[in-house]
């Protein structure tokens, strides 16, 4: 679909191909740790350059890098890295779930041996949380797979469950990995960090690599600490202008995965910059990275920021170096938005690229509401959908589901009051507007799960979503049909039981 069928304003979006071309970012090298405040500025990440030019001949002349290139290089231990290029790659965090990761293990043991050893236990992280509050003998047995490996291993980082009648009796216990990850400190900038899951590019939010991987490599990274990587090429997209306060994250990557389709960045890092990139709070920059892999990306990321520094102040203690793209770092092409001339979109069945103008879909009508997930469960999201509601002081017309995507974001929904709202929580905002109660954090419906998953789609019913894929089947039966949704659209849909531009209650 061209953006023209898309943004009132042609203006609004280009595209650049610039092959080999390059870009003035200049930045600073920083080595910061949350230990300490102050900054230690080095001039330059590389050899200086001699003020005296050597022929050609005398050996290959060094060209500036992209921030994935940097991270890699660091993690392989080279200076120079070009797109194309494989390299062993030092792992910084390795996190596995419920669904990969007996799989993981049992390759780990089959390869490494029954007696082996990962190869550090505070680099591992095991995070139930997919297929979690269900009866099925299944799922739970392979969190029981999981507790026996982190105590056999004495892994520092399991996040247990043993209560599924009540959540809130598992203190160790967080909810979606991605979410969770970034909550518990172990995402840090300019590290490399692997999980067995898709969305682990989330994660690059915080300007970091962060790439999903399969179950082999899983094994062989938990005995090796290490995996042969191909260094992608990098796609960058300048995202300038101020937000318009009926927009958020999910608008924003939604029009880029329109623009460049499924497949537009396979194999390929999503970089995003501009002003309006650097106004987004941390978990905004989550959605956006979250999704990178619906475009086909290896992997997303957003330079690091103060925004990044003061979210990380009081989750980790590790010492973190950041780093920024080269001022002559090759791109494979540079993709630029007036996110001031955007209009809310939705994603239309069964495809994240297949974008439309929220308003345009104002004759749907729908089924159910679903806000959860990795994308669309964090505290942010139930504040935005609140907000909704809020402005609007109606009743859903359609049951409308809740999942926090953590146990954190769950009390938020509790405790925080929405502003605005003369002291009201989320949770009371749902409860006046008619909503299904908050239910216990995991990835819920998102990616269907058992047949007694709370909000699983059993029937072929229209739910307009928070989550991040709406192929056939992906939250439950086969022939549902869901429409991709920031919370500020999925809360207007379910006012009115039609798919509803939220622009209806927010002006």
């Amino acid at each position: 679909m061209a953006s023209s069928t898309i943004i009132p304003s042609s203006s609004a979006f280009v595209k650049k191909d610039v092959g080999l071309s390059t870009f003035s970012s200049q930045h600073s090298f920083y080595i910061r740790s949350s230990k300490k405040r102050a900054c230690k500025k080095i001039a330059s990440v590389m050899a200086p350059q001699q003020s005296e030019r050597k022929p050609s001949t005398t050996g290959s002349v060094k060209t500036g890098l992209t921030m994935t290139e940097k991270i890699l290089a660091r993690a392989s231990e080279k200076t120079q890295l070009v797109p194309g290029e494989n390299v062993w790659v030092n792992v910084d965090i390795l996190m596995t779930h419920d669904v990969c990761g007996p799989g993981a293990m049992g390759i780990f043991k089959k390869e490494f041996g029954e007696n082996a050893k990962v190869w550090d236990r505070e680099k591992v992280v095991i995070i139930p949380d997919h297929y979690i509050f269900t009866t099925d003998e299944r799922a739970n047995r392979n969190v029981d797979i999981l507790r026996d490996f982190c105590a056999e291993q004495n892994i520092k980082y399991f996040y247990d469950i043993k209560d599924l009648g009540n959540f809130k009796a598992n203190p160790d216990y967080k909810g979606v990995c991605h979410v969770a990850l970034a909550q518990e400190g172990h995402c840090r900038p300019g590290e490399v960090l692997l999980g067995t899951d898709s969305h682990t590019c989330t994660a690059g939010a915080f300007g970091q690599f962060a790439t999903g991987i399969g179950n082999t490599d899983a094994g062989f990274v938990l005995g090796a600490g290490k995996l042969l990587l191909k260094v992608p090429p990098t796609l960058r997209f300048v995202m300038d202008g101020e937000m318009p306060d009926y927009l958020l994250a999910k608008d924003l990557i939604l029009q880029i995965i329109g623009e460049i389709s499924v497949a537009g960045a396979t194999y390929k890092a999503m970089e995003f910059v501009g002003t309006t990139v650097e106004s987004l709070t941390m978990e905004e920059r989550m959605t956006l990275c979250n999704m990178v892999v619906e475009a086909g990306g290896k992997n997303g990321v957003v330079p690091a920021d103060n925004t990044t520094y003061k979210y990380l102040e009081d989750k980790t203690t590790l010492p973190y170096e950041p780093v920024y793209s080269d001022g002559q770092a090759r791109f494979l092409s540079e993709y630029r938005f007036d996110i001031s001339k955007l209009e809310p979109l939705v994603a239309k069945p069964h495809s994240p690229d297949n974008r439309a103008l929220a308003r345009e879909c104002k004759d749907v009508k729908i089924d159910r509401v679903y806000i959860g997930s990795c994308t669309g469960g964090k505290t942010e999201d139930f504040m935005a959908a609140a907000k909704v509601f809020l402005a609007s002081g109606k009743k859903v017309k359609v049951p409308t589901f809740l999942v926090p995507a953590t146990q954190k974001v769950w009390m938020d929904v509790y405790s925080l009051p929405v502003p605005g709202s003369g002291g009201k929580t989320c949770s009371q905002i749902f409860e006046e507007a008619g909503c299904d109660t908050p239910a216990s954090p995991s990835c819920g419906a998102c990616l269907g799960g058992p047949r007694d998953t709370y909000a699983r789609m059993n029937e072929p019913q229209v739910c307009v979503s928070t989550t991040n894929r709406n192929f056939p089947g992906r939250m439950g039966h086969k022939e549902g049909q869901i429409y991709l949704a920031s919370p500020y659209t999925a809360a207007a849909s379910a006012l009115t039981g039609f798919v509803t531009d939220p622009r209806e209650f927010l002006q």
